[in-house]
């Protein structure tokens, strides 16, 4: 499942975001620039969505605490602002694209689509393709060369995060928080089952080869 942060400090806006971008992916809201930096931290968003004008950090101050992080996460800057000054500054500053307040619901969801299927190949005919795997997101089905493949549930959201994130270190803890959420009543080692059972699963394809275990720090795909 696609996950989105929306950081912005009015909450009936921010309610209202996230009623029309919750057709894409579930929503995290955070409500000032330092929580929304805490949130955005974890890596295990998709896309943030990043106002401007903000107590405690301004969205300029978040998204340099981003960039120089290394975390390259999509980032879709929402304000008043119209200025070409103010777009230059968020671009300079690490922006992916700007949308200046009040906007309509179909500009919104098409921007961030946009960003989406630019970040991670998504809503391509609603599939991803790799190596010869097909990843049908209207269906949650797996196949390959044709043949589908067992991989349901979990194991589906878990393979998406790894292609979606090829050639990226991916700790344990971010691929519990991202899959499992940080309120989930199971463990830790629920992710090296989960990961023992997509190898297998993804043998016959040889991309189980590409999934490496990193000792005491998690896993890397890497792949083309």
């Amino acid at each position: 499942m696609i996950k989105l942060l929306v950081i912005e400090d009015d909450k009936t806006l921010s309610e209202n975001m996230k009623e029309i971008v919750s057709e894409i992916g579930e929503v995290t809201q955070a409500y000032d620039g330092s929580e929304g930096l805490y949130e955005a931290e974890t890596g295990i968003y998709d896309l943030i969505i990043l106002d401007l004008m903000m107590p405690e950090m301004n969205g300029y101050e978040v998204l340099s605490a981003l960039r120089k992080k290394g975390l390259q996460t999509p980032v879709l800057i929402l304000t008043a602002k119209d200025g070409l000054e103010d777009k230059v500054t968020g671009f300079q500053k690490g922006a992916d694209d700007y949308l200046t307040k009040p906007f309509y619901r179909e500009e919104l969801l098409m921007r961030i689509k946009a960003l989406l299927k630019r970040s991670l190949g998504l809503f391509n005919e609603n599939t991803l393709e790799y190596n010869g795997l097909l990843c049908n997101l209207g269906t949650n089905e797996v196949s390959y060369q044709g043949e589908l493949l067992p991989i349901q549930g979990k194991e589906f959201e878990l393979l998406l995060y790894f292609l979606q994130n090829r050639n990226i270190i991916l700790t344990k803890e971010q691929i519990f928080d991202r899959i499992w959420g940080f309120d989930s009543e199971t463990t830790l080692t629920v992710v090296e089952v989960y990961m023992s059972n997509l190898r297998k699963h993804l043998r016959q394809t040889g991309i189980d080869k590409e999934i490496r275990t990193l000792r005491n720090v998690g896993y890397i795909m890497q792949g083309a």
